[in-house]
């Protein structure tokens, strides 16, 4: 029976970058991981241990430091619109690069209302960005999106209605403690647009989203999260949210002569609710 090669790829993961761009009278500070992945006629290598044609992923590794100097100055959609422009036109070989980048985000410090010109603050959030660039003259597909965005809010918020069965000890409530850490994805009908301006537009909407809407349960939240964004842009073509349910439970102080009126809970970190759904235009 005849065997081949079937789907491969190979690139170069976790390209840890940091930037410093030096404005007069501030700096700002940047900081990445880059992932580069390319797919292509690489079968010889496989096959015959001919290496004519895999760009070694040492140089990818270098190509993403050399260009940034001049190329990461801006939102990380364009510079991943950069460096797979680079490797597919440099590379006839080279037949898609995707590019991946995750942005871990500092804002300068702040005393006194005044932003400090060079010291930072960092958190959990991260933004992220990956570019698909085909050989062929194909426009890019730009996908941008966020990771590890804590959501929390203390009213607005139930849970009534589930199954229920001799298992089920978890009381109806409508009132109680929604918080997340968001995970959201989209993708752009186009890559020639502001991608810093689409990004903070769709953030704020994520934002305004959660915090007004009267939700029913993580899922409803997610929906309506992912509705108004689609409803608001029209470059928008499609969102994909990870909304883990991180529990917050109240904590029973009947034994110690008190109430708890949802004032005091238990912060849980496993295990917990995992909700995911893709919102798209019909």
């Amino acid at each position: 029976m005849p065997i081949k090669l079937a789907a491969n790829a190979y690139g170069k993961n976790a390209v840890n970058l940091s930037r410093v761009i030096r404005h007069a009278g501030h700096h700002e500070f940047r900081q990445v991981s880059v992932s580069v992945q390319l797919t292509g006629d690489f079968e010889t290598a496989h096959t015959l241990g001919d290496n004519a044609l895999i760009l070694p992923t040492d140089t990818q590794k270098n190509t993403v430091y050399a260009l940034a100097k001049e190329h990461f100055t801006g939102p990380i959609e364009a510079f991943g619109l950069v460096l797979a422009r680079h490797f597919v036109s440099r590379n006839p070989q080279v037949h898609q690069a995707r590019i991946e980048i995750v942005e871990h985000l500092y804002q300068r410090m702040v005393f006194d209302g005044h932003s400090h010109p060079h010291a930072f603050t960092g958190g959990s959030e991260k933004r992220r960005a990956v570019v698909v660039l085909r050989a062929g003259g194909a426009p890019p597909t730009v996908y941008a999106g966020l990771k590890g965005l804590l959501l929390l809010k203390t009213a607005g918020s139930g849970f009534v209605g589930y199954p229920k069965d001799e298992f089920t000890v978890l009381p109806e409530t409508t009132d109680r403690i929604l918080a997340t850490e968001c995970e959201a994805e989209w993708e752009y009908t186009t890559a020639d647009l502001d991608f810093e301006a689409q990004y903070q537009q769709i953030r704020t909407n994520l934002l305004r989203t959660f915090a007004g809407h009267h939700s029913l349960s993580v899922q409803h939240t997610l929906f309506a999260i992912g509705e108004n964004i689609l409803k608001e842009n029209e470059l928008v073509k499609e969102i994909s949210l990870v909304m883990p349910n991180k529990h917050h439970v109240p904590f029973n102080l009947e034994p110690f002569g008190q109430a708890n009126t949802n004032e005091v809970f238990v912060a849980t970190d496993a295990p917990f609710g995992y909700i995911t759904g893709t919102v798209v235009r019909e």
